[in-house]
């Protein structure tokens, strides 16, 4: 019997057992996959190493660059020195949006001052709508009940200066447009990411694959910590015992049981209310209207390079974000490999392969005209049918708090109530959270054995 169970390999899940063992309580982890990293994950086609998505992080996310240096993998992701985001449309000249040398929010003056997708008035009235929305708090229960695009309208910001800045930070950050989502959500990233400090908002990105900086280093960790790792096992129910919680699961050579005094739910929202039910009641249904919302990320690599920044955003195309995955991918040598991310992408799911190609494949020609001589050699598709929980109105009474009405039982994910969205940052966030209140909860060390070890699954276990 351990002291503490968490049940999910995600970033949550991770930094909850992390922070448990190394407190001294003796942990086991449970994983449906095969791997640790959650829906951050890598896979191999056709001898390209491929990410799922397109994970990238902020300077200002602390938390997450904090776990990253904890595994050892901090090496493996870089942070621009300055914010700089190129910015293409068909037909134009490639623009850039980066922040200058001034204190915040003068520190984006400049660069919306010259941004050419707006119009003067458009880029003075971009100015007005940002200082009134540093003036929001994004804590206050009223902003949730609106959108993003309903407050900009009422703030002179019409459709065309939506699409061309405002939905350049919301569609990848929220994964919703901004006539879509939480108005709460919106201030938040903008206030935090931007507006707050003048170089929160320099995007971060991951230079190896997902698995090089997430998966595989979380799982030397962890057993350097001493968890128990249980990969390949589909928690199935929770019960209450008289010594704690028993959990049963689906294994390799069947049916487990596993003991615990205290237990961490690390789950995606889709799936924790099924296990929590039998112990919260109608309380673990709380979660079920949160929605979800999905991602569809295109892996395109041509014969030659198309494109010479590292990643690009997409003004007037369908083309949202662009990702050079090269590098990480092992592409053969003269190819270039690029990751285009598709946030939001209700509609998107429901195309076919073949109408993908035919809506992406002449957007990628008219906003990179390098790509008309070049050939295409493999088109691949991945969707995340709930990449995200859905940030829209009235997402913020959905998203449960840490602690439960169970004592010894805690929740952690990116979709609990950490105040920022689905992001890599509040799923640690959420993790530290969970851990500290299971330590307060339960002493660690009472159960503390000295050896530990791996349990993988049985091949061809899916």
């Amino acid at each position: 019997m351990s002291d503490v169970l968490v049940v999910g390999g995600g970033l949550a899940g991770i930094t909850a057992a992390l922070d448990c063992a190394e407190q001294g309580a003796s942990v086991t982890l449970v994983e449906v996959r095969r791997r640790l990293g959650g829906a951050a994950y890598s896979f191999e086609r056709d001898g390209l190493q491929m990410d799922n998505g397109q994970h990238v992080f902020l300077r200002c996310c602390h938390a997450y660059r904090a776990l990253l240096e904890r595994l050892g993998s901090s090496h493996l992701v870089a942070v621009q020195p300055r914010l700089s985001i190129p910015v293409l449309s068909p037909g134009c000249p490639p623009a850039r949006l980066a922040r200058g040398g001034l204190p915040a929010p003068a520190h984006l003056a400049g660069a919306l001052a010259r941004y050419p997708h707006l119009s003067p008035r458009r880029r003075l009235g971009a100015a007005r709508s940002a200082l009134a929305l540093m003036r929001l708090d994004p804590s206050r229960e009223a902003l949730d009940a609106g959108t993003f695009g309903h407050w900009l309208a009422r703030h002179g910001q019409d459709e065309d200066a939506v699409a061309a800045l405002w939905d350049l930070i919301a569609l990848p950050t929220l994964n919703l447009p901004a006539a879509e989502a939480s108005l709460a959500l919106a201030a938040f990233v903008f206030r935090t990411g931007l507006l707050s400090g003048s170089d929160a908002g320099d995007i971060g990105f991951h230079l190896g694959t997902l698995q090089a900086i997430i998966g595989n280093p979380a799982q030397a960790a962890l057993e350097r910590a001493g968890v128990e790792i249980h990969l390949g096992w589909r928690a199935e129910r929770l019960l209450r015992t008289a010594d704690g919680f028993e959990l049963h699961a689906r294994a390799p050579g069947g049916e487990e049981a596993l003991g615990a005094a205290t237990v961490v739910v690390a789950l995606p929202h889709d799936r924790a209310g099924g296990l929590l039910a039998p112990l919260l009641g109608p309380h673990a249904g709380r979660s079920a209207p949160l929605e979800s919302s999905p991602i569809v990320n295109l892996h395109l690599l041509y014969d030659r390079p198309v494109l010479d920044e590292p990643f690009a955003a997409g003004v007037g195309t369908p083309l949202q974000y662009i990702f050079d995955r090269t590098d990480a991918a092992g592409a053969p040598p003269g190819t270039q490999y690029l990751a285009v991310s598709i946030s939001g992408a209700i509609r998107e799911m429901e195309l076919s392969v073949e109408q993908l190609r035919e809506r992406f494949l002449p957007a990628m020609a008219a906003l990179l005209p390098r790509v008309r001589d070049a050939r295409l050699e493999r088109f691949l598709v991945t969707r995340e049918h709930a990449a995200t929980f859905r940030a829209g109105p009235g997402s913020a009474m959905l998203r449960p708090a840490a602690q439960t009405a169970v004592p010894g039982l805690t929740l952690a994910g990116n979709w609990t109530a950490t105040g920022w969205p689905a992001t890599l940052e509040s799923a640690v966030l959420s993790g530290h959270t969970a851990a500290r209140l299971t330590l307060a909860e339960h002493p660690a060390g009472r159960t503390r054995r000295t050896a530990r070890r791996v349990r993988e699954p049985a091949r061809g276990l899916r």
